[in-house]
């Protein structure tokens, strides 16, 4: 199974919205947080020194993430979503392992990230690559998140 993580490009923003609403719709709904960010992308997270990535998958975008930047060495992993039809094949696993490895590259201290106790297969996986539950402020852009994870990279 050959999987190429890949760089944002223009015209992959419709795939980026796409499989973000997709999971979204299926275990939550599309938040003003959701919109604002999967529908103004380069705005709202690239020039802003943000990042997203995509996982090709037999000539196919079928999974993506993002990172939003916190402050100079500290970002946010989000929107990271893989299509239905393809989970099962660790695309996943490939995403956030080429995640943190970019996050060490780029001579980060840590990564957060805001989940939910209603995933617990992504709460595996984030526990698996050694991230660890930490205290989770109030007041947080999005409803749905009932848990806050970190992982340190110094």
């Amino acid at each position: 199974m050959a999987i190429t993580i890949i760089p944002y490009e223009p015209i992959h923003s419709k795939a980026f919205h796409d499989l973000n609403v997709e999971w979204l719709k299926k275990y939550f709904y599309v938040e003003e947080k959701d919109k604002e960010l999967l529908n103004d992308c380069e705005n709202t997270i690239l020039k802003k020194d943000g990042h997203i990535f995509f996982a090709k998958y037999e000539g196919k975008i079928v999974g993506c993430f993002s990172f939003l930047k916190i402050k100079a060495s500290t970002f946010e992993l989000g929107k990271m979503a893989v299509s239905e039809k393809y989970q099962g094949l660790r695309i996943g696993q490939e995403l956030l392992k080429f995640a943190i490895a970019f996050g060490k590259e780029s001579n980060w201290d840590k990564i957060i990230l805001y989940s939910s106790t209603k995933l617990p297969h992504a709460l595996y996986l984030y526990e698996k690559y050694n991230f660890e539950i930490v205290p989770i402020e109030k007041d947080l852009p999005y409803e749905r998140s009932d848990i806050k994870m970190e992982l340190q990279l110094k």
